[in-house]
Parts: structure tokens; sequence; C-alpha cells
């Protein structure tokens, strides 16, 4: 488990842009946290990180955006409308998982039992500007989510 803490929206979008360095085609991050936890700010950043030019917002309503004219594709997604994971399957929306892009999934828990084994797993809280980062990854990650935490100024909790 890997903890930080961002201050600010424009270090947590700085922290996405660092981390997207690293990111490699199948990767898989969940998000968890409230409304408002910066589920979307990150996802900002990452997109920025892997060279989209794409206005980034929560595909609430789509449930999964696309952003091309980076490095690797972004697929994000936003799970909250969903039942659960039938629900995910029976739109096809595991493909994504495939499809050799960046997978960021907000509300994740909604379909926890359908990530890869592999998936990142960041839980989000914190009000106003602060936002603490509780990280679940496998050592192949660690290393570089760390950097990433620490190159965008994130105090490492632990």
């Amino acid at each position: 488990m890997i903890t930080f803490k961002t201050t600010s929206p424009e270090q947590t979008e700085s922290f996405g842009r660092e981390l997207a360095e690293s990111l490699i085609g199948g990767d898989v991050i969940a998000l968890t946290g409230d409304l408002g936890a910066g589920k979307t700010c990150l996802t900002r950043g990452i997109a920025a990180g892997l060279g989209s030019v794409s206005h980034v917002s929560s595909p609430t309503f789509t449930i999964v955006n696309e952003y091309e004219g980076g490095r690797l594709m972004l697929f994000h997604f936003d799970t909250y409308r969903l039942s659960g994971p039938e629900d995910f399957l029976m739109s096809g929306l595991d493909e994504y998982f495939f499809r050799n892009g960046v997978c960021v999934i907000e509300w994740s828990d909604i379909i926890d039992e359908l990530l890869p084994d592999d998936s990142i797993r960041m839980t989000i809280t914190g009000d106003g500007n602060t936002r603490i980062f509780n990280v679940e990854c496998s050592d192949k990650h660690a290393g570089y989510i760390k950097e990433a935490a620490e190159k965008a100024g994130a105090e490492i909790i632990e």
C-alpha cells in the first residue's frame, strides 16, 4: 500500500501527468472515492500526460469516453449508474480491457470483481483541496507510482 497526500487540484493533475509517463497499454486504474474526491481531476492529468488535448469530463451519462491523440488511447469510465458487474458485461465494456489502451474507471467498486488482477486500485478521500490517495498495486507498478507522486510534490505518508 502506498499512501500520499496532494494539496491542490493542480497537484492532483500533476500526479496524473507524471503517472501517465509510465503507463503502458492494458493498464487499468480503478478509482473509488466520494463525489468531488478528485477522480476526474486525476484523469485529466493522466490524459494530458498521455498527450491527449481533449477536454476531459466525467462520463456519467455515457459510461465511457474515449480520448485519442496521445501515445495511448485513454478509456475513461464512470460506472456509477450501473447496477452491478452484470450491466458492465452485458454492455460489452469489459472488451476495453483488451484494446491496448489505458482504462481509468471511476466508481470501480461497482465492478470490482471484473477488474484484472494487476489493476492499480486507488481510493481517494479528502475535502477541499487536500486529497489522500491509498494505492494498492503490484510491485511492478509501486515504484513508478511512488516516483510520480514525489515528482508531483505530493507528501508520501507510507
